[in-house]
């Protein structure tokens, strides 16, 4: 019988991998609660028919009960007062992905890191899929893999399961274990939760823990550690330099005798290096190099991430509103490379300010800085670049419609998060676009 049959669980948080968790555990027999401080919408009445305990507490209480398990959501960090008192109780705390792990019958690869996770993790299923493999995205990328587990016939058995995993799921993840699985790159990011870069790197690396040696592969840009993958399993390095093992080259990855042309929008320095784990491990799951080269060909970006928009008055237009951190922002103004009129804002992440000043010198004609940051920024790169402060989109889309030039860009890459204005950055980039449409037709 699997370790989490028949368990009393008391699940942190009743967003989408909580209650998914949920679902899981009473299909395999369990007894649920599920307790939050202020719960969703309307899924208090739907989820109490399906046989769920529905507990609401304040922040310094968790409830009683005699919980054998604790499945903690990713948006409870290690020192939330529920984390700490379930650790006082000697309660067994799991992730939603650690309980799913053990029920997924497919295989499972993974990818992890601070920026460009989620187009691979596209790129990686829809390739799949064209190359006739079952495949399906979950984890941090939008469906909890619970919820693969519980739809996907047999439990996914003969089905991938591609993944995309965050440092919040790491916590509280032991035994997920997949058979290829990578971190993209890491950059400064979640330091308000993780506090320093070498705990936020370790969790990271956590991805690693359970693969097993003959049987799986780890792939990492030669810059970063191989601490923490297991003896046994080999690892493959990516990116752009001559000793990389799959290396981005000329709108091409080389890997030995084996070139993979790479159209469309990996085809540059920055999302290169994703390329060339998208191929790596494409490849080490048996898909043609023909195929790869269409899988590249035909990628569709995800909304917000770098997404062309269209042209309106002879002016490209960029919404790059994924782009919650300055690292983010560098690499977008380094694929638009100049006379870009750049919308930036809203609350850092970060006090280094300085890093973006070539980019900021070389690339950027204005910058229109909205949200609460807009002082900050502006004092440090006003020497840099034409600045201004603006505080709302509508204010920021105007003026730089105004300034700007046949030929130029409009970028909203914003290097900030978007509480401050938004409920969360999709709603910043629909923004985005309704200002813009508000001015013209987008072509």
């Amino acid at each position: 019988m699997p370790r989490y049959d028949n368990r009393n669980a008391l699940i942190l948080g009743a967003g989408r991998s909580g209650l998914a968790a949920a679902r899981l555990l009473l299909e395999r027999g369990g007894r649920v609660a599920v307790v939050d401080e202020t719960w969703p919408g309307n899924t208090l009445p739907e989820f109490s028919t399906e046989g769920i305990s529905c507990l609401t507490s304040d922040r310094d209480h968790l409830p009683d009960g005699a919980y054998d398990l604790v499945i903690i959501s990713p948006s409870f960090a290690l020192n939330h007062p529920w984390v700490q008192t379930a650790k006082r109780r000697g309660l067994a705390m799991i992730s939603e992905l650690e309980l799913a792990a053990n029920y997924w019958q497919g295989e499972a690869i993974a990818v992890t890191g601070s920026k460009g996770k989620s187009s691979v993790i596209k790129c990686l299923a829809d390739t799949l899929v064209l190359a006739g493999i079952p495949a399906v995205t979950a984890g941090n990328y939008g469906i909890p893999l619970s919820t693969r587990v519980l739809e996907c016939p047999d439990y996914g058995k003969g089905v991938i399961a591609v993944t995309e995993i965050s440092s919040f799921q790491l916590e509280h993840t032991r035994t997920f274990s997949p058979i290829l699985a990578a971190i993209l790159n890491i950059q400064a990011d979640h330091l308000d939760r993780h506090e320093t870069m070498e705990a936020y790197s370790t969790l990271k690396h956590k991805i690693f823990q359970a693969q097993v040696a003959g049987k799986a592969t780890a792939f990492l840009p030669k810059e970063i550690s191989i601490l923490g993958v297991p003896q046994g399993v080999p690892v493959e390095t990516f990116g752009v330099k001559p000793w990389d093992t799959w290396r981005f080259h000329n709108g091409a990855i080389l890997h030995g005798e084996t070139t993979i042309p790479v159209e469309g929008v990996f085809n540059n320095k920055v999302l290169g290096p994703a390329a060339a784990l998208i191929a790596a491990m494409l490849m080490h799951l048996n898909v043609a190099p023909e195929i790869i080269a269409r899988g590249f060909a035909q990628f569709v970006p995800l909304p917000h991430r770098m997404q062309r928009l269209g042209t309106l008055n002879g002016v490209t237009l960029i919404d790059d509103s994924k782009a919650t951190s300055l690292s983010a922002t560098q690499a977008a103004l380094k694929i638009t490379r100049n006379n870009v009129h750049l919308i930036a804002g809203g609350q850092l992440k970060e006090e280094d300010l300085d890093f973006l000043d070539l980019e900021l010198s070389s690339a950027v004609k204005r910058a229109y800085l909205i949200g609460e940051a807009a002082p900050r920024l502006f004092e440090a790169w006003e020497d840099l670049c034409d600045c201004e402060i603006c505080g709302k989109m509508e204010t920021a889309v105007a003026h730089a419609l105004a300034n700007a030039q046949a030929g130029d860009t409009l970028l909203l890459s914003p290097g900030c998060a978007s509480f401050d204005q938004y409920s969360g950055m999709a709603k910043r980039g629909e923004h985005f676009k309704q200002c813009i449409e508000a001015h013209g037709a987008i072509v």
